[in-house]
C-alpha cells in the first residue's frame, strides 16, 4: 500500500505540474512533470508487483488522484462546481465498490 501511496503523490504532483510546462514549453516544470508521471507508474508497477491486483490499485490511483489533484487546485484558487463535486463523490464511491467486491478470480 505504501508503494501505491507513493504513486497517487508523484501523480498529483506531475498533474499539477502539467499546466506550468506550457505545452512543455517551459524546461523545468517539464523535467519536474516527466519525472513526477515516471515515478507515478514505477510505484504503480510495485504495488501490482507486491499482489494488489491491478484493477483494484489502478482504480484507488485515479480516484484518489482525482480527488487530491482537485484539492491541490482548490488551494490554488480553483474552487471546483457542485457537479464537479457530485462527480468526485461518484468517483469515491465506485473506489469502496470496487475494494468492497474483492479480487475476481475464474
Amino acid at each position: 500500500m505504501f508503494n501505491l501511496a507513493l504513486a497517487i503523490v508523484s501523480e498529483v504532483a506531475a498533474t499539477t505540474l502539467l499546466p506550468m510546462t506550457l505545452g512543455f514549453s517551459k524546461i523545468l516544470p517539464s523535467i519536474g512533470c516527466a519525472i513526477g508521471y515516471v515515478c507515478a507508474f514505477y510505484f504503480l508497477s510495485l504495488a501490482t508487483a507486491a499482489g494488489m491486483s491491478s484493477a483494484t490499485a489502478y482504480a484507488i490511483w485515479c480516484g484518489a488522484g482525482i480527488i487530491l489533484v482537485a484539492f491541490v487546485q482548490a488551494l490554488m484558487g480553483n474552487i471546483p462546481n457542485m457537479n464537479t463535486v457530485l462527480g468526485m463523490i461518484m468517483i469515491v464511491s465506485g473506489v469502496v465498490l470496487i475494494n468492497l467486491g474483492g479480487n475476481v478470480s475464474h
